[in-house]
């Protein structure tokens, strides 16, 4: 079969060779790919979309992160303002409060007859305290948290002032015996 195929071929040879497209058709072709060079930046946008997309990314990423820089330092402003008035309330009630709280801390723990979760929330920085603080951070110019805030403050020391009391009631006052001293006794 093979020599029957390349005999036929031979002898039909003049057949298979066409003398193609005239030259007409290549002129109108190359007019037709020069016009299509007009458009190159589309092609080349067309090839490199990926890049492009990448570089749009880039540049919407860095204006967010202006924005939220902006932001950010406008609500430091912000707080800036709000912040002395709080800073002082803050000082003088921690100052107390913690005054207050060595006044208790000087009785024994036994005498004392509270639970380690009850210590706990006798301390300042409790989980009130915390959700309070993330509170007027988050917005510094409400005047229900600055409220909430201190009358936080106002409540632990009522606390520690009946806390007080009750020990005083109780028990000879701490300066005559020290924390140390009763527990040497016990």
């Amino acid at each position: 079969m093979p020599e029957n195929f390349e005999s036929f071929i031979q002898q039909h040879r003049d057949a298979f060779e066409e003398p193609g497209p005239s030259p007409r058709v290549w002129d109108a072709l190359e007019r037709e790919l020069e016009g299509g060079r007009k458009g190159r930046v589309v092609s080349l946008l067309g090839k490199n979309w990926f890049k492009a997309a990448v570089i749009a990314v880039l540049l919407v990423n860095a204006a967010v992160l202006f924005y939220i820089a902006r932001h950010k330092q406008q609500q430091q402003q912000d707080l800036a303002v709000v912040i002395p008035e709080m800073q002082d309330a803050k000082v003088y009630y921690s100052n107390r409060i913690n005054e207050k709280l060595e006044l208790i801390n000087a009785y024994p723990v036994n005498e004392l007859g509270l639970d380690s979760a009850a210590r706990q929330e006798l301390q300042l920085r409790n989980d009130t305290y915390k959700t309070l603080e993330n509170e007027l951070k988050n917005n510094p110019g409400n005047q229900r948290i600055r409220g909430a805030m201190i009358r936080y403050y106002q409540l632990k020391l009522e606390l520690f002032d009946k806390i007080l009391e009750e020990l005083h009631e109780k028990h000879a006052a701490p300066t005559t015996h020290t924390k140390k001293q009763y527990e040497a006794e016990i």
